[in-house]
């Protein structure tokens, strides 16, 4: 759901192949000019890519981080199969901790949206890799049923249309489908490559996910000795604001609210993002 205003990463990273025990993840990994602070693994969310992640990567590196932002399976430049069992939550879970595993060192984990969820199920499978879990507009169960219509329509479309000629109607047309997932007029090809690369079977399987997500606050709350942080903008229309307050507040969680930022902070108010995590982070040492 995010709209990178760049798909070039600035000159702290590089794009690159993380190969581990369950596939190969396209990443970006940007490092400080010294000896990081601490290593971020941050995943996207519905419709998104590690691209969403391009404005925090220079910031973090300044402020000491290194950020590894990854393509889930079948998003953008990883591959993915066609089996839509390859996409349920466990096994992306899964590949969450393969990722962690490969980048062999305790790791603060991040995720937006979707990749929050996903994030809280890889945390709930096995803590052991992780050092905070920060959940960037992302929330406690199913999206808004605003959200869960936008879903609907865009899946029946994909169950009958090809990627491309799915980004033709929500470029042609002011519908609930182009407010969740096409570009402003003016933006880019690279948004529409990043779409038609992205496996329609993995946006079906998650996008069906983010309707019927239980609550699972509880039982994430109850891991032990792991901090908590929930970054939002101040205005949302996936998940309500107030549920993210009081999902914090539930976790025990430190809470952010970016100013002027919707369902993107990472996009939207990057620089007071970026700032908040290292923060964040910072107080964990």
């Amino acid at each position: 759901m995010s709209r990178p205003p760049t798909f070039t990463p600035p000159p702290c990273a590089r794009a690159r192949t993380l190969a581990t025990r369950r596939g190969r993840f396209a990443v970006l990994d940007a490092r400080p000019a010294g000896e990081p602070h601490g290593t971020v693994l941050m995943v996207p969310g519905y419709t998104g890519s590690k691209e969403d992640f391009i404005a925090l990567l220079e910031p973090l590196a300044e402020a000491g981080y290194r950020t590894v932002a990854v393509d889930g399976r079948g998003q953008y430049e990883t591959e993915g199969p066609d089996t839509r069992e390859a996409y349920a939550q466990d096994e992306l879970a899964a590949d969450v901790q393969a990722q962690a595993e490969a980048l062999d060192t305790p790791l603060h984990l991040l995720g937006h949206s979707l990749g929050g969820q996903i994030s809280r199920a890889a945390v709930l499978l096995d803590r052991t890799p992780f050092l905070s879990l920060t959940l960037m507009s992302s929330g406690p169960a199913e999206v808004a049923p605003g959200q869960r219509e936008r879903i609907k329509l865009l899946s029946d479309a994909l169950a009958t249309l090809t990627m491309a000629e799915v980004w033709e109607v929500m470029r042609s047309m002011e519908s609930p489908v182009a407010d969740l997932a096409a570009p402003a007029p003016g933006d880019g090809a690279e948004l529409r490559e990043r779409w038609v690369r992205t496996h329609p079977a993995q946006l079906l399987v998650t996008g069906a996910q983010l309707t019927v997500e239980p609550d699972r606050v509880a039982e994430l709350a109850a891991v032990r000795r792991l901090p908590f942080h929930v970054i939002s903008g101040e205005r949302d229309e996936v998940w309500p604001v107030p549920l993210l307050d009081d999902m914090a507040v539930r976790l025990g969680a430190h809470r952010t609210v970016v100013a002027g930022a919707e369902h993107s902070p990472n996009t939207g108010r990057p620089a007071e993002t970026a700032a908040a995590l290292a923060d964040f982070w910072d107080t964990l040492y």
